[in-house]
């Protein structure tokens, strides 16, 4: 089979709307929370969250256009442009076959905000039967890949991934599988999350996930701590550049690393808790490790799903040592989460990225807002409390795991 690198990058988060910003956020340690500014959050347990700031989708595109969309599309487009320029795809489109460029987009939620404006405004409008008739192609999760294959003439593959959080980790898994089997040159992959409205805090708040720190909002994401009482909700976006090796040699891309090995599996256990044993999470890294044909002992890092939730973060803790023995002595581990927030569909793109980033500069990006050890975890793990930590990572594996036990990993390494 072929092997496939990863050729540019893409990033529209809360603690940075670049590549280059986002790695700054990640060295410094910093926390994208804020209080709500979308929508008045007062009535709400939670009334914090990780928005992308300083963002203005009209640099992109005009008005017009920008309105026919869905936020989550907004920020695909941004992330996704910044990778396709970063891999240097448009000076060598005249050269490129288009119909063996693909793109595989994911979003855990779609449109959601779009449609609970119609909805809204249908009421609102004393039930006066007149939706908007962009409505359908705004919330579809679809429809993002659907506004980058038409941006960039991109013809080959086209989809979306949807399966919660592990939905963007899912999208890169079949790029890369797509590309390694000769269906596909260049896969855009990624995703992208928009859910920081009210259905999104309130339905979140009902299932009692959110934090609800309001007062210390800039801590609330505490994977690991003692003190820990949910996930924050953040949104944004991270797009990937995949691609046949010999067809980047050939193009001469920069090449930041290879990407080696992907698995999926279920919990088969329940639609909301992981299995308490990490039971789905220990059978993602063995079959991942399998695929990319390396040992435990060849991972120098995992970026974890780490959500700060108070049954996750102990399974999935449970399911490292189960897969990794003594070597999870000797790993780091750590979740950008407590930076960024929870991205939900868009989680694993962006935390993808973290990884390759991890890579490229020899660091590993802290788990920060550390303040009580929990006793139930194994403190002697390296978790990377509160400061980024250097490090060669030769090789970096991401976990993403998803309500209805949905587990994705994949694995980079440093290009030989």
């Amino acid at each position: 089979m072929k092997r496939v690198v990863v050729t540019g990058l893409g990033a529209l988060t809360p603690i940075g709307n670049t590549i280059d910003a986002y790695l700054k956020g990640l060295q410094a340690g910093v926390s994208g929370a804020c209080p709500i500014t979308r929508f008045d959050a007062t009535l709400f347990k939670t009334q914090f969250a990780c928005e992308v700031k300083d963002f203005d989708i009209e640099t992109l595109m005009d008005r017009k256009e920008a309105r026919r969309m869905d936020i989550f599309s907004h920020f695909a487009i941004a992330s996704a442009d910044e990778a396709i320029a970063d891999a240097g795809i448009p000076e060598q489109m005249e050269q490129l076959n288009p119909d063996r460029i693909g793109v595989i987009w994911a979003s855990g939620i779609g449109g959601l905000g779009s449609l609970e404006k119609e909805i809204e405004d249908f009421a609102v409008g004393g039930f006066n039967p007149r939706y908007n008739p962009f409505m359908i192609p705004k919330m579809i999760p679809d429809i993002a890949a659907g506004h980058i294959s038409m941006k960039h003439g991109f013809r080959g593959i086209n989809y979306a991934t949807v399966s919660a959080c592990a939905s963007s980790t899912h999208a890169i898994m079949n790029a890369f599988d797509s590309i390694r089997i000769g269906r596909n040159d260049i896969v855009v992959c990624g995703g992208s999350e928009a859910a920081i409205i009210r259905a999104g805090i309130g339905g979140f708040n009902a299932m009692k996930a959110l934090s609800t720190r309001n007062d210390d909002y800039l801590t609330a994401s505490r994977p690991f701590d003692l003190d820990r009482d949910g996930f924050v909700l953040g949104e944004g976006a991270g797009g990937l550049i995949l691609e046949d090796l010999e067809h980047a040699k050939r193009r001469g891309a920069r090449i930041y690393a290879e990407i080696v090995g992907a698995g999926a599996t279920a919990d088969a256990y329940h639609i909301t808790a992981p299995h308490p044993e990490g039971l789905g999470a220990t059978n993602v890294m063995r079959v991942t490790l399998e695929d990319a044909g390396m040992r435990p002992e060849d991972i120098d890092y995992i970026n974890v799903h780490g959500t700060s939730t108070p049954l996750g973060d102990v399974a999935e803790v449970k399911a490292i040592q189960q897969v990794f023995g003594e070597h999870a002595y000797r790993l780091n581990i750590s979740s950008t989460k407590s930076m960024t927030g929870h991205l939900l569909g868009a989680a694993g793109a962006v935390e993808a990225i973290a990884c390759i980033l991890s890579v490229v500069h020899g660091f590993v990006p802290p788990t920060i807002n550390h303040f009580t050890d929990d006793p139930e975890l194994d403190n002697k793990l390296n978790f990377t409390f509160n400061e980024a930590q250097e490090r060669k990572v030769r090789a970096a594996l991401s976990n993403t795991f998803g309500f209805g036990g949905h587990n994705a990993s994949v694995i980079f390494k440093a290009f030989e």
